[in-house]
């Protein structure tokens, strides 16, 4: 009879599906933010920020859309980090007291970029969080999440699993598998036991999924870097993603070793440093890491200098350094600058321009297209392969890249024979994913979300209209008329003077002006002369869409149209 009843509970149990929704990191880079839920229990992983585009001028940060969460705040039983890189963290501030403050979990190095985040956020009531590793698991409602190690770019990131009534949910974040120097992977344990578990999804990051082979191994790009500053007769700046601390670390140690001092500039690259040294995880010896100002009490050769900027970023320290505006670093000839990042699409004007001003101040310039001196920190075609094989997952669905990267991601996972019938693709976040112990499906109905913008203190409240206006203005500049009326007869008083920003050069278009001024005085007065009182937002408007119809004919630009009118 027990027997039977424990059957009954476990069998309701399994009556409802595992739903699985990313809030973010689906169509995009970045914003990552993954939902689990289980009857009334809902799990987060991650809750990252993305960087403005084009769409986005003006705005600070993009941050997922927490209006579904929020919704359901009674049912969230916490917030489980991966990884203390800002596409994974950053968002925590903006919404965590709207989800009723959860309890986050995250590892020691995690939670201390999280903390120091929160530095920047003192009117914010402090968080709670709990600290977390491999070697533990966390009791979540139903669900219960476990860890295992990973390697990326940072210290102590995690892969997360959700264990479910029908098996584990496996997010391993970002990773890529390592590689000894013969390019055989090692350090595969944990997968490899993780395989032989009831593994019913794998969230599988799609990064890099158009490449093929295995991530260069980092310990390729050490030894590289560390022939370079071996062989060097100048200084050494390397430049980097701030996020690429391991890397900065081995960086300090191989400088060691040669007996150079290191400097570390940009603000993001020192709070790392500084808190990988407080939590154990680096050592350096003392005065091998001196300020920026002392750099001239050394000879070229014994400095070593790491410092952001290297995607071409206007006010970061190498692109100060190569602009010949940094107050205590100048570039001589013989002094070698390594590029130690790759080229994120978009970017590449701006790293020609500092590679141009590079070399103009007589630097030999290293960048990853002519020597192994990057490698990324997620999974090539072969890693992910690899991870499929090793994990064993019934379901897959790629996560974290725009959608040809998550189509690519799954057109890898079938070549190796996974059926196509469980792969899902998610083609947008807010999708909501259902998976049991039978099959996997899209549902028709998504949750909200849209884009959530901060824009300075400003968290959701940027509006379409304003970033219209934003890009009008970026694309075609403003043009502002000031004209003076008599509020008697609605006569225009004078020439109307016209102001011209990013549209026109105005000694160079006097002609246009001529014309635009007459038929600035033609409008107004035809508005006004049987308008007794006169109607001054009528006028506006009307002159607002003669003078924009005017310029778009004779310029084909569409510049923001302000008419500014004085009565007297």
């Amino acid at each position: 009879m027990e027997k039977t009843h424990a059957e009954k509970i476990r069998r309701d149990r399994k009556s409802l599906p595992v739903k699985i929704i990313p809030l973010g990191g689906v169509e995009e880079i970045g914003r990552n933010m993954t939902v689990v839920e289980y009857g009334n229990d809902i799990v987060i992983i991650d809750a990252g920020i993305q960087f403005p585009e084009e769409e986005t001028p003006g705005i600070d940060y993009i941050i997922p859309n927490t209006a579904y969460l929020e919704k359901n705040k009674d049912k969230i039983r916490g917030i489980v980090i991966s990884h203390g890189h800002i596409d994974h963290i950053g968002a925590i501030p903006y919404f965590i007291e709207k989800l009723g403050m959860p309890t986050i979990y995250a590892t020691k190095f995690a939670k201390a970029m999280i903390l120091k985040r929160q530095d920047e956020f003192p009117h914010k009531p402090k968080i709670k969080i709990e600290e977390v590793s491999s070697e533990n698991s966390v009791k979540l409602g139903q669900l219960k999440a476990r860890f295992f190690d990973i390697t990326h770019t940072i210290p102590d990131s995690i892969g997360i699993i959700i264990e479910t009534p029908y098996g584990n949910i496996i997010y391993p974040g970002d990773f890529r598998i390592d590689l000894d120097l013969k390019g055989k992977p090692v350090n595969t344990e944990p997968y490899e036991k993780l395989g032989k578990e009831n593994n019913l999804a794998l969230l599988l990051e799609s990064t890099n999924a158009e490449t093929p082979g295995f991530s260069i191994p980092e310990a390729v790009v050490h030894r590289n870097i560390e022939k370079i500053i071996t062989e060097a007769k100048g200084r050494v700046v390397s430049g980097m993603f701030s996020s690429l601390l391991e890397r900065a670390v081995e960086i300090i140690n191989i400088s060691e070793k040669l007996g150079k001092k290191v400097v570390i500039d940009g603000y993001s690259m020192k709070a790392g440093i500084e808190i990988i040294k407080e939590l154990g995880f680096y050592k350096p010896k003392r005065d091998v890491i001196i300020p920026a100002e002392r750099i001239n009490d050394y000879p070229p050769a014994k400095v070593v200098v790491i410092c952001t900027g290297s995607q071409g970023e206007e006010n970061a320290a190498l692109m100060r350094i190569a602009s010949k505006r940094h107050k205590h670093i100048k570039l001589q000839p013989g002094d070698t600058v390594i590029l130690s990042s790759s080229v994120i699409p978009g970017n590449e004007k701006s790293i020609q321009n500092l590679k141009d001003n590079l070399a103009r101040q007589g630097a030999k310039i290293i960048h990853y297209r002519v020597a192994d001196v990057h490698a990324s920190g997620h999974a090539c075609q072969e890693d992910l392969k690899l991870m499929v094989k090793m994990i064993k997952p019934k379901y897959l669905i790629p996560v974290h890249g725009h959608y040809f990267m998550l189509k690519t991601n799954a057109d890898v996972a079938e070549s190796m024979g996974m059926p196509k019938e469980n792969i899902v693709v998610p083609f947008n976040n807010g999708i909501i994913i259902e998976a049991d112990g039978e099959r996997i499906q899209m549902l028709k109905e998504s949750v909200p979300a849209n884009y959530v913008m901060v824009d300075g203190l400003g968290v959701g409240d940027v509006k379409e209209v304003v970033l219209r206006d934003r890009q009008m203005l970026s694309q075609d500049g403003i043009f502002v008329m000031i004209t003076v009326i008599d509020s008697q007869t609605g006569k225009v008083r004078n020439s109307p003077d016209i102001i011209s920003r990013g549209f026109i050069y105005l000694r160079e278009s006097q002609e246009l002006l001529r014309a635009t001024r007459h038929l600035i005085r033609k409008t107004v007065e035809e508005a006004t002369g049987k308008m007794h009182p006169i109607n001054m937002d009528y006028v506006k408007e009307n002159l607002k869409e003669k003078i924009g119809k005017f310029l778009f004919q004779k310029t084909r630009r569409r510049p923001m149209v302000l008419p500014v009118i004085i009565e007297v």
